[in-house]
């Protein structure tokens, strides 16, 4: 079984799940500490949280305060609802009478937000109209939801549905490099609707889910929601869970090139098609890795720095800085400054 490499979300997407339980004034100091997420932490920038406490999070928001939309929407969505939307979806002839059970089922349920399906060109896209202008202002619901039927609408097709481009209906947030990997298509901000759009010959193919598959998927919904899983069969994701695999020996672009069983040159353009390169997916793993193992962990740091292929803790230390803004010592504290 392939070991799957640690992953770390920016701190911006912490702020951003927080924004509409803060909003109304709760505090949010209890929820951070049960998943594991130092509050000091918040206050930099440049910080980033292991995935799993990410997970937590969002899991313990919808759990304690029973409200799957996190506090966003002006009456709770209960817990149940997303999988309620799911459930309305079987045994739909096609992914567009899916989709249209989906959106029918998602309007019961509250009245901010309609999700609905659009038709432009040979273009199909998922878009939010928000009902209530005050609703519509953090730029997280827009990307919550996005993902949640986004996600919940590749699943129905079979789990793999390309996206051409995604539409935000908001300018280019500080955070949007991080986009890519929740969004993998073309981004375009300050549009007027927030939407997501792909071949719309996908709408015609059957939906091949039974009630099993259906358990499967929401056993697991809530992670693969606010973390999207890549596949295997992607370059990138393949170049990470080698070096992975390899560590501390951490190979360099020809070797990992030849284990992959292709030459220097097709690994580069591959990775290149994906907007990667070899040195940002090691230096993006080591960097995730040193996160993990800081927040859970008391490893010294010369122990880490060699594991992740560093001469000495000093290099680790530079490089550590250089990609979070804080030294890891201080970051073990929560107290990055």
């Amino acid at each position: 079984m392939t070991l799957q490499a640690p992953v770390t979300v920016p701190v911006a997407f912490v702020h951003g799940m927080l924004a509409g339980v803060r909003a109304r004034g709760e505090p949010c100091d209890a929820f951070l500490a049960d998943a594991g997420i130092p509050a000091e932490l918040l206050d930099h920038a440049g910080a980033r949280v292991p995935s799993a406490q990410y997970v937590a999070l969002f899991s313990l928001l919808i759990e304690r305060r029973a409200d799957e939309a996190l506090g966003f929407l002006s009456r709770p969505l209960k817990p149940g609802s997303f999988a309620l939307m799911a459930r309305s979806a079987m045994g739909a002839p096609n992914l567009e009478s899916a989709i249209r059970r989906v959106v029918q089922t998602f309007w019961l349920l509250q009245d901010d937000i309609q999700l609905e399906l659009r038709h432009e060109g040979g273009q199909a896209g998922l878009a939010l109209r928000f009902g209530n202008p005050v609703v519509a202002q953090p730029v997280f619901l827009h990307e919550m939801m996005l993902r949640v039927f986004w996600r919940l609408t590749a699943w129905l097709a079979g789990g793999r549905l390309p996206a051409t481009h995604c539409d935000f209906a908001f300018e280019t947030p500080l955070h949007a490099s991080s986009y890519g990997k929740i969004f993998p298509a073309q981004l375009n901000f300050g549009r007027p609707q927030t939407a997501i759009w792909f071949d719309a010959s996908w709408l015609q193919n059957p939906v091949l889910r039974d009630e099993a598959a259906l358990r499967a998927y929401l056993a697991h919904a809530q992670a693969h929601i606010v973390v999207p899983r890549r596949g295997d069969d992607v370059i990138s994701t393949r170049v990470r869970n080698h070096l992975q695999r390899t560590r501390p020996a951490w190979p360099d672009l020809a070797a990992t090139a030849s284990a992959l069983h292709m030459s220097t040159a097709t690994l580069q353009r591959r990775l290149a098609v994906e907007g990667a390169s070899f040195q940002s997916l090691k230096d993006e793993l080591r960097r995730d890795m040193a996160i993990t193992r800081l927040n859970t962990s008391a490893v010294p740091l010369a122990e880490l720095a060699q594991d992740l292929g560093f001469t000495d803790s000093a290099a680790f230390q530079r490089a550590f800085k250089g990609w979070t803004g804080s030294a890891p010592g201080a970051y073990r504290r929560g107290k990055a400054p």
